[in-house]
């Protein structure tokens, strides 16, 4: 190994276990993927994280552009090379990887690779994942040289990774800690106010007819109890808001979901988003649960093969269009489908929904709110 590359080693290594504690799992993926395929000069790279079901949790390429990515079509299999590499576990250097027995097929879209150099992301004994490069720039593909700097780079890695995913774990552990002392706080302030109100309507109720000045005045306590209520509620709302909002803002945080979505069903699902202003947080907390209650709605009970969401800021308002090309249904049979729901959290922060659909043309639904 040359000085030049063991400076650049380094380098790379270093920047990628300096992001470490501020990056999601993902997000480190694609430092590893790019710093991989910058040290070694390769066109495409590549690295999956294999999962328990034959697929992967996670796979991230460069080199493929986003409308290659949606002509290729689903995350791959553990098959091929992929599926040879997780189990066996050692590295693999091929003049042409279509030549190999154990190559297998790609989509009609993807791209051609030829020379090939891919090498696993271990744990001690554990396959954490494979990292592989193809079509080397360089004439005469990858190298011994190569290859012994690919391992060791995979090693470091392999420490990035794993400092990612103890991070998110317990970045949930505290997550988790919040919300139950946010519970104990809603105990202790929403619930008593919620129970003055009970009683106190029921005060106004039995005074109606005996003393109707009485009860006017205990309504009016009744108005003050249920407004201080809301206000709490409101703001215990937003401090349960999800910490990746908080991290990571509302388009991209809804971006991961649906990516997760679209791996977890057959239906494509497509994420497109503009770039937002600063968001008020109620509304970021209101927004991401309507999509997400829409999401779960076309992909359960729509039958859709296809998904889009979109999100837009469109004259001073924030816009959350979701479509699906689902077997729809009559409006008037749509209170089963939690839409009720959906526009009373929207309005709660000033917004507007609509939905539109009829039995086999799809549905819309559309959440307009001021910004």
């Amino acid at each position: 190994m040359t000085p030049d590359r063991d400076e650049i080693l380094q380098a790379v290594s270093s920047a990628v276990l300096a992001v470490t504690r501020h990056l999601s799992v993902r997000e480190v993926l694609q430092v590893i993927v790019r710093s991989a395929q910058r040290l070694l000069d390769a066109r495409y790279a590549a690295l999956g994280v294999p999962d328990e079901d034959g697929s992967f949790a996670e796979f991230v390429a460069e080199g493929i552009t986003d409308k290659q990515w949606d002509a290729i079509g689903p995350l791959p299999r553990q098959h091929g090379m992929l599926a040879a590499m997780l189990q066996e576990g050692v590295p693999a250097r091929l003049p042409d990887v279509r030549e190999d027995p154990r190559f297998g097929w790609w989509p009609k879209a993807h791209p051609v690779m030829k020379d090939f150099l891919g090498v696993p992301i271990r744990d001690g004994e554990q396959v954490l994942g494979i990292i592989f490069l193809a079509n080397k720039r360089t004439p005469g593909g990858f190298t011994q040289e190569d290859q012994e700097l690919l391992t060791l780079f995979a090693a470091h890695a392999s420490i990035a990774l794993i400092n990612a995913r103890l991070y998110e774990r317990g970045r949930e552990l505290a997550m988790l800690e919040e919300r139950n002392r946010m519970a104990r706080e809603l105990h202790d302030a929403v619930t008593q106010k919620l129970f003055s109100l009970r009683l106190t309507a029921q005060a106004a109720a039995a005074m109606l007819q005996s003393s109707p000045e009485k009860a006017e005045v205990e309504l009016e306590r009744v108005q003050k109890l249920a407004g201080e209520a809301l206000a709490e509620l409101r703001a215990v709302i937003v401090e349960l808001r999800p910490a990746e909002l908080d991290s990571h803002g509302l388009a991209e945080t809804l971006r991961k979901h649906v990516r997760m979505l679209d791996r977890l069903y057959s239906s494509q699902v497509n994420f497109e988003f503009d770039e937002l202003p600063p968001l008020d947080p109620e509304i970021e907390v209101v927004v991401l649960r309507v999509a997400q209650e829409a999401l779960h709605n076309a992909l359960r009970h729509s039958g859709a093969s296809r998904v889009d969401v979109r999100l837009a800021y469109e004259g001073g308002k924030l816009a959350l269009t979701i479509t699906d090309d689902g077997s729809g249904f009559e409006q008037a049979d749509s209170r089963g489908l939690g839409l009720i729901s959906m526009r009373d959290r929207a309005e709660s922060v000033g917004g507007a929904m609509t939905v539109g659909s009829s039995p086999g043309a799809g549905t819309t639904v559309r959440v307009e709110v001021g910004v």
